[in-house]
């Protein structure tokens, strides 16, 4: 029997196992792909989860791969309004990193051989949960079709939005859909911003930029309101790399910021929703849940594989005491597991209220409305409430 199964292998999921593994604890972790993501999704590590990372081990390999961004500016009409220095920020990470979750995904499953080379169990599929008196018996099937039997004394869930371990442990998630939608992709960067992050405003809708490794540039807009495109054309999308989608992005950019990209040179395209999950607890009994497992934050604003990252280390950091504990002192774990619980949804929460605050900043809005929303810029850009947006923007309250 193991210690720990971990259900999902993406960024929370394998960051756990190897903080696990780690400790010396006995680790699986199942996984429903066969294999690595093809395409890059989440790409900002704020500084809390640099720090996480260096505790794991892996912040040199992070910080050789990805591209560190140290200033923010915002434009209107071309115009730089605001400007935002992560100098400021607490050392001593006072930057982002920019790496596609791909890259991310590879250093930690590779750490996570070097601790526990036979822990990840790809081409599975989990299907239900069988309590027992040691444990739980996690069932489903393999790639091949052959029955799979996994025992473990506690299960954690990481299997994203629609988690199964969160529907076996009967916690009940509350979802607040938004009305925006979204289209982003990567191309070739042909501007001059070099490693900076430019936010566009705009009446029609924000148009945001993010460096890449490789010379190529992360593009997210709003979409209009209402519709998909004008044309209704775009449905909601995985990751993909559409042509489609790619030359109504850029029509888009060059439509709101006078900026042209060449779709051509995509390598991935999304078009999205965006939602809230909350949950009231994080865990029943011999069952946990951490990252969108446990709380659904807008991707506006990057934070949710860093709280996924957060929900995971300190989830760690229990774990030898939560595993070590006798039944005399199952009160004592209970009370750990509600502090960690407690402590995790606030930052989920404080997540949330950031991230709908970056979607209100940038959603089509009247020339009345645009007009107040450039005074309401300038006056964040002064000196006195310069370094707390920077703090705030790089994630310093999770």
């Amino acid at each position: 029997m193991h210690d720990v199964a971990v259900v999902g292998a993406g960024p929370a999921g394998l960051f756990l196992a190897a903080a696990l593994a780690q400790r010396g604890i006995d680790v699986v972790v199942l996984e429903r792909r066969g294999g690595p993501r093809l395409h890059s999704r989440a790409i900002g590590i704020h500084p809390p989860s640099l720090a996480a990372l260096d505790r794991l081990g892996v912040l040199d390999a992070v910080l050789a791969a990805g591209v560190r961004i140290d200033r923010g500016i915002l434009r209107i009409d071309g115009e730089v309004v605001a400007e935002l220095e992560f100098g400021g920020v607490p050392e001593p990470f006072p930057f982002v990193v920019s790496l596609p979750q791909v890259a991310t995904e590879r250093i930690l499953r590779s750490q996570l051989a070097t601790g526990a080379p036979d822990a990840l169990r790809g081409g599975v599929r989990v299907e239900r949960f069988q309590h027992h008196a040691g444990g739980v018996a996690v069932l489903g099937h393999t790639a091949r079709g052959d029955g799979l039997r996994v025992d473990a004394r506690l299960v954690v869930g990481a299997d994203g939005p629609l988690s199964l371990v969160r529907a076996a442990a009967r916690i009940r998630d509350t979802v607040y859909p938004y009305p925006y939608r979204y289209v982003m992709g990567d191309v070739i960067d042909q501007t001059s911003e070099g490693p900076v992050a430019v936010l566009h405003l705009h009446p029609k809708g924000i148009v945001e930029s993010f460096p890449l490794p490789g010379g190529r540039r992360r593009w997210v807009t709003h979409l209009p309101a209402g519709i998909a495109s004008p044309d209704g054309a775009l449905p909601d999308s995985g990751e993909t790399n559409d042509p489609g989608v790619a030359a109504e992005l850029s029509r888009l950019i060059l439509e709101r910021t006078g900026i042209v990209t060449d779709p051509r040179t995509s390598t991935m395209t999304s078009v999205f929703g965006v939602r809230r999950r909350t949950v009231p607890r994080m865990g029943d009994g011999r069952m946990l849940l951490i990252g969108d497992a446990a709380h659904e934050v807008s991707p506006i604003g990057g934070q949710g594989m860093n709280l996924g990252w957060l929900d995971a280390e300190a989830l760690a950091g229990l774990m030898p005491e939560l595993l070590a504990a006798p039944k005399s002192a199952r009160s004592r774990a209970s009370g750990l597991l509600r502090d960690f619980e407690r402590t995790r949804l606030r930052s989920a929460a404080r997540a949330s209220r950031t991230a709908e605050f970056n979607m209100l900043m940038g959603r089509p809005t009247s020339a009345l409305g645009f007009a107040a929303r450039r005074l309401v810029v300038r006056a964040a850009a002064a000196p006195a409430l310069h370094d707390r947006l920077a703090r705030a923007f790089t994630m310093h309250s999770l």
